[in-house]
């Protein structure tokens, strides 16, 4: 139980160094952690940073295994892996729905697409664009109707606005910033889930002023002002940010 709650530990910092010492030491990279493969615990986990594939890897060479290979050049962000993968395949692939458990935005029923988005894997997503996979393609919508999103609505929240660079990709390529959702779930499964009602990418980028969302208020406004100004064409008017009353 110490090996695993080590090896947790270091996914959740995305520490290359402590995954390594806990593998040497013992820990297993495959058998189970509370019905999860340490893989899946690791991919679910709520830290983005350049470090994810690198982590990623060394569990692969571990032993672990992604059995799909659109999934695992996409969240190794390896854009030769996934052009040798599309090549001789039709483009029912860019469409292809995959289920990955994560923090955030839901990524079930997703396209590989929204897999970038979330996880900002820009190599991929140029591969991807470039092969005609479509900006605007909807996730599944759940029994009551939540869900539906365009990959952008997974780029515009991040955590440290670590996918901004794909969410410029996205929209630079054309990604409709106007798609409004009857309502979208975060975090899903998590203590943190929250059900944001009536949502378009530009209020859900908003949304990381919340307490729960954990995002970084000049990150939001930063996001938020690119938005707007993409969609609108003119500058965000700021109104008293942060509230002056707080400081007094």
């Amino acid at each position: 139980m110490l090996l695993e709650a080590d090896l947790l530990g270091a996914f959740e910092e995305h520490c290359l160094d402590g995954i390594e010492k806990s593998l040497a030491a013992g820990a297993s990279a495959t058998e189970s952690i509370k019905g999860q493969k340490p893989i899946e615990c690791f991919i679910a986990g709520y830290l983005r940073t350049p470090r994810f594939a690198e982590c990623l890897r060394l569990l692969m060479d571990a032993g672990a295994t992604i059995d799909d290979p659109l999934l695992e050049a996409v969240l190794l962000d390896d854009g030769e892996k996934l052009e040798k993968h599309l090549a001789g395949r039709d483009k029912t692939e860019l469409t292809r729905k995959l289920n990955v458990a994560n923090a955030f935005t839901s990524c079930v029923g997703v396209t590989a697409l929204h897999v970038c988005a979330e996880f900002n894997s820009v190599q991929c997503a140029k591969v991807l664009i470039e092969a005609g996979a479509d900006l605007n393609a909807a996730a599944d919508v759940d029994d009551e109707g939540f869900g539906g999103q365009t990959p952008v609505f997974h780029a515009v929240n991040s955590i440290f606005n670590f996918c901004r660079p794909v969410m410029e990709l996205l929209v630079a390529a054309g990604a409709d910033l106007s798609v409004r959702l009857k309502g979208l779930r975060w975090g899903v499964g998590m203590d943190w889930e929250t059900l944001i009602l009536d949502v378009t990418p530009i209020s859900y980028a908003q949304c990381g002023l919340y307490s729960q969302f954990h995002r970084r208020e000049e990150d939001v406004y930063r996001t938020l002002g690119y938005l707007y100004r993409k969609h609108y064409g003119t500058e965000l008017p700021l109104r008293n940010v942060p509230n002056r009353y707080l400081t007094k």
